[in-house]
Formats: structure tokens, C-alpha cells, sequence
């Protein structure tokens, strides 16, 4: 297994439910996190608030200070500001692993669906746009509801990590086998990140329709 010994992990977008969860989730595992911000005191008080609640190590920053501190930076900002989030931090990022958690949806009456990304995929466009990053695609289908709830002991689901690195996608499977219940398998290379996060479209359908917060799991591996 990877270790993670020595593993920094900033979260950009760590006050959104997204991010605010897998830093809990994180911090209680014993690893050490960082929240990036656009507001740096927003991120300072959220770290304050769950470094109390898990007893972890947990600090916050604004987004390019916390992108700096970090080895592994995960995105979990809204797709609207994916890009320039992204094209602003690139020389910042350049030399680490990247994961971006984002999925290009929109809402309308029907529910959830798919948004056009013209390079295939959030993640590909991660990758473009940070041509010194290694980029992974994971996290895309675990419920921030679960995340962040602290009577909620296991977060059971598979997270599907899709990378070209080796190395990168071992690392990243590595910190959703940290988190009790969760596990990191492996999806495939970077072009097939499209269709996992549209999937997460599907999931909405489906808690909406049960009142669930469902994920998923992958049999016979």
C-alpha cells in the first residue's frame, strides 16, 4: 500500500460541503490538511471549527497559499469557476498531484444532467490547463452529506480514481483508503473521467427519488 507518511493534502473549496467533508473525513484519519479559500478568514474559522471537532491537523489559507502548501491538492470548487480557479494557480500547482473532484452539471426542472466540456471532461480540462501537474480524477460520487456528518462512522462506497500516472493514482487511492468504509479503485486513464462524473447525475437521480445518499461500489474486486 502507498503511505501517506509525510502527506500534505490542501483542499481548494474546503468550506463547500464537498471539500468541508473530505477535510473532516481526512483530519480525523491523521492526515494533515490544509483549506484554501477565496477568503482566507473563511477558511482559517472552518479549519479552527474542525481541527476542534476531529483533532486533527488542520489549517487554513487562502487558495494559492494553501495550493502551495500542499502536496496533493484536491479541487472541489463549483464547475462555474473551475477554469480560472485553475488557469490562475497553474504555475503554483505545477510540480504536484492534482485531484479534481468537480462535475460539470446543470439543474433545470428534470433534475441533474450533464454539461458540455469541450476538452471531454472536468479533469481534462484540469489537465490542459496545468500542463506541470499530474492530474487524477476521484471523489466525484461521495455524498457531502455523509461526509460531514459526525454520527455517520464509515463512508461506505468505492471511489473510482482515474489517472495516466501510476504513482498518482496509487497515491490517491491510498487517501480514500484512509477514511473508514471508503476504498480507492482504480477507473481507468484520464479520458474516461467524463463518464464518471456524468454519473454522479445519475446518483442525484436516484437520491431524489429514495431520499438516499447513495454511492457506489464496485463487485468481484
Amino acid at each position: 500500500m502507498t503511505s501517506l507518511d509525510g502527506v500534505t493534502v490542501a483542499v481548494l473549496g474546503g468550506t463547500g460541503p464537498q471539500g468541508r467533508g473530505l477535510v473532516r473525513r481526512w483530519a480525523a484519519a491523521g492526515v494533515s490538511v490544509v483549506i484554501g479559500s477565496r477568503a482566507a478568514d473563511r477558511a482559517a474559522s472552518t479549519a479552527a471549527e474542525l481541527a476542534e471537532a476531529t483533532g486533527g491537523d488542520v489549517r487554513g489559507l487562502g487558495n494559492e497559499e494553501a495550493a502551495a502548501a500542499g502536496g496533493v491538492v484536491v479541487v472541489a470548487v463549483p464547475y462555474d469557476g473551475h477554469a480560472d480557479l485553475l488557469s490562475a494557480l497553474a504555475s503554483v500547482l505545477a510540480g504536484k498531484v492534482v485531484v479534481d473532484c468537480v462535475n460539470p452539471l446543470g439543474f433545470d426542472k428534470q433534475g441533474a444532467f450533464v454539461l458540455e466540456v469541450a476538452e471531454g471532461s472536468a479533469a481534462q480540462q484540469a489537465a490542459a490547463l496545468l500542463p506541470g501537474s499530474t492530474v487524477v480524477a476521484a471523489f466525484h460520487h461521495v455524498s457531502a452529506v455523509i461526509l460531514e456528518d459526525p454520527e455517520i462512522a464509515t463512508v461506505d462506497t468505492d471511489v473510482l480514481v482515474l489517472g495516466d500516472d501510476r504513482d498518482a493514482t496509487d497515491l490517491v487511492a491510498a487517501l480514500a483508503d484512509a477514511v473508514p468504509g471508503m476504498r480507492g479503485v482504480y477507473g481507468g486513464r484520464l479520458r474516461n473521467a467524463g463518464q464518471v462524473e456524468g454519473l454522479t447525475a445519475n446518483l442525484i437521480s436516484v437520491n431524489r427519488r429514495y431520499k438516499a445518499h447513495a454511492g457506489v461500489r464496485v463487485t468481484d474486486v
